[in-house]
């Protein structure tokens, strides 16, 4: 049942909000009687965070649209500009008038996510305001405003009128306006075309060239100590967005889409009534705390499955990052049937359970060139010497299902086909490759593909393409996406590799836009300093701890085990390994440096699992276990031995809540516990039963 309530606030100019708390229901709404007004302010649940839309007297424009971000009082966005322009007419954005004609508030747990969380609180105020031109044509654009305690979000939708029914949007006249003294953490590209994989630039906001294109998400420092994150939430039939700088000494950040391919000069066509994506801004005093949000995902429709009960996360082999390595065999590796066998063989005695079967050097396990070009192959059969019926029914046997990638070039030709018949073979699911893009049109495939999966129970990973913004809620087939410079680079990048500092910084930019694919688990280890890159049998920088921590630190529902069978067998931490969960009911940040070092905490049923990582520095971390709760627990720890790095020490002992670890990590290293409840824990074996680095709180 809602309870209604009024709220009465002073930001701004004051007026009387009213709206209806709806406890696990829908959105409950009231509306209000159109009437024009300066600025409306809405809240977050909590009052510390507030969005002001209203009129702008500035910049020569007469009332112009435009927002403003309040935290705790103190602006965090400056007055902002709002708009967008059409080809063909004038823009949208100046001389209009405001008038709010809804407000709500909602407050619902969302169940069956995958990911980060098994559920999540979706808790906000909305508004819904207005902006209607006050001479011809009187077009009118509604602005949607969300305020959520750890951020706020807005959408612009179009309803249908007269003045405006079919339309192309050149571009989005989006602004951010911040300090730019702000320290910004972001990854520059130079054009749309874009894997989105490549180094952050760390640098105060004002440096950045106006040249540049910002990919989402853009982190922000700003100095009065808020930390700010620009990302978006449910892309569907629009075109992304990326941000840019505007000349100047200011940090004045406005949208740019990306431009259709038959004409740069159109982002997105349409008909009303239409709606844009979510423009998110999510707002905390700790980087760190960033990470756990749940804001971008909540911001998507509910989900479109009626049974996802057959979707099942879990860990994949796949070849290629380790070249085929296969020593002493007896055959020769590649993409034939003996290859495949090896692995699922592999997967079958370890617990892991599934095998990609991917590409070797230019060719695909389907036959033909990695880019197919023109002469698109049958991607439901293998090459000449890949038996793939014989494939599929050894792994059955062993209990081993089989993914399968694929460029999206041969794939969208055959799509309908294809899926239907991988469905029937017992495919898992399907990696697709070499987007690099994220236009209207390419976007519209990325939803044809996804949604078409879903119909013939299949998973998808995508790769070669633009951030997550949320879907996965809507199609959680969509288990994860690549859009990050990950380990594959440890094969041919310059000599510096993927950097420590690098992997510290993308749970704090990338990941808080979703899950990601790095290409990790390799068990070869190096320091920065002994650090080249290697095609085959690459190596990485760090140690055994930090692996295992990764599989903690970083969220992804589909991890790669992209090392090499051989790698693993007899290697201390397999086991463990193998046994990290994928998906997670919980997840909490402990704490962390953007770029320095994290702690992460997630939940599955009963145990925890603590990652922790660090940059190219040695450093102890204390690790407060608060977030246990009452009892008594067992904690199994993988830490640095910084006597023979890279190996590891491996110890159990008794903790509670009350207790804080003090993680000792070496040079790029790690440290990863599992916390098990004591009625459930398992024998102990020769390990130490306590451990030095355990201390009690005073």
């Amino acid at each position: 049942m809602g309870v209604l309530r009024c709220v009465r606030t002073e930001l701004t100019q004051a007026f009387l909000l009213c709206g209806a708390l709806a406890i696990g229901s829908p959105l409950a709404a009231q509306r209000t009687t159109p009437r024009t007004v300066k600025s409306v302010v809405t809240q977050s649940p909590d009052g510390q965070l507030a969005i002001v839309v209203g009129r702008s007297e500035t910049g020569g424009a007469a009332s112009h649209a435009s927002y403003s971000v309040r935290w705790r009082g103190k602006p965090i966005v400056g007055e902002s500009a709002l708009g967008l322009d059409f080809v063909g007419s004038a823009p949208f954005g100046a001389g209009v008038s405001a008038a709010l004609i809804a407000r709500s508030s909602h407050d619902e747990i969302v169940r069956g996510l995958i990911g980060k969380a098994s559920t999540a609180r979706d808790h906000y105020r909305e508004a819904v305001i207005a902006l209607t031109e006050t001479l011809l044509p009187h077009r009118r654009i509604d602005l949607v405003v969300r305020a959520y305690d750890d951020g706020v979000a807005f959408r612009y939708r179009i309803p249908a009128q007269s003045a405006l029914t079919a339309f192309t949007i050149a571009a989005e006249r989006t602004h951010v306006v911040v300090d730019g003294a702000s320290q910004a953490y972001a990854l520059q590209r130079s054009a749309f075309v874009s894997s989105y994989e490549g180094f952050y630039t760390v640098a105060p906001l004002r440096e950045f060239s106006p040249d540049s294109l910002l990919a989402l998400p853009v982190v922000l420092h700003h100095p009065g100590g808020a930390w700010l994150a620009i990302s978006e939430a449910a892309l569907s039939g629009y075109a992304g967005m990326y941000l840019a700088r505007l000349p100047g000494p200011s940090g004045d950040l406005v949208s740019r889409l990306s431009p259709l391919p038959d004409n740069p000069g159109a982002a997105v066509r349409g008909r009303t009534p239409f709606e844009t994506p979510w423009r998110v801004l999510m707002v905390s005093r700790d980087p760190a705390q960033l990470i756990a949000s749940n804001l971008i995902t909540v911001l998507n429709p509910p989900s479109a499955l009626a049974d996802a009960s057959w979707i099942h996360p879990g860990k994949t082999t796949f070849p290629w990052w380790n070249d085929y390595v296969v020593p002493n065999a007896g055959f020769t590796p590649g993409l034939n049937t003996a290859t495949a066998r090896y692995y699922i063989d592999f997967c079958a005695a370890h617990g892991i359970p599934y095998h990609t079967l991917d590409g070797y050097l230019d060719m695909a396990w389907y036959g033909g060139h990695i880019d197919p070009g023109e002469l698109i192959p049958d991607i439901t059969r293998g090459t000449d010497t890949l038996d793939l019926p014989g494939v599929l029914r050894y792994a059955k046997q062993k209990g081993v299902r089989i993914r399968v990638w694929m460029h999206w070039k041969a794939l969208r030709p055959q799509l309908d086909s294809a899926l239907a018949r991988y469905e029937r073979m017992g495919i898992e699911g399907i990696m697709v490759d070499f987007m690099d893009r994220d236009d209207q049109e390419m976007l519209a495939l990325y939803h044809e593909i996804i949604a078409k999966a879903a119909a013939h129970h299949l998973t998808v990973v995508l790769h070669g393409t633009s951030k997550p913004t949320g879907m996965s809620r809507t199609y959680p087939n969509l288990l994860t996406v690549e859009a990050v410079m990950g380990l594959e680079y440890d094969k041919f990048t310059d000599k510096k590799g993927i950097t420590p500092q690098h992997e510290l910084l993308v749970p704090f930019t990338r990941m808080l836009a979703g899950p990601l694919d790095f290409h990790q688990g390799g068990f070869r280890y190096v320091t920065e300093a002994e650090f080249h890159p290697t095609y085959t049998s690459p190596a990485v920088i760090g140690t055994r701890a930090r692996t295992l921590a990764m599989y903690v630190v970083y969220e992804d529902p589909l991890p790669m085990l992209a090392d090499a069978p051989s790698a693993y067998v007899g290697q201390p931490g397999l086991d463990f390994l193998a046994a990290i969960p994928t998906t997670w009911d919980e997840t909490r940040a402990v704490g962390g440096v953007i770029g320095e070092q994290v702690t992460v905490a997630r939940r599955r049923g009963r145990q925890w699992y603590v990652g922790t990582m660090t940059d190219g520095h040695a450093r102890t971390v204390a690790i407060p276990l608060r977030f246990l709760g009452p009892g008594r627990f067992v904690a199994e720890v993988f830490s640095d031995d910084e006597t023979a790095l890279p190996r590891t020490r491996h110890a159990r002992f008794d903790v509670t809540a009350a207790d804080v670890i003090q993680a000792r990590l070496a040079p790029a290293g790690g440290h990863i516990m599992r916390i098990t409840p004591s009625a459930t824990r398992t024998p102990p074996d020769s390990s130490p039963s306590s451990s030095p680095s355990l201390q009690r709180h005073p």
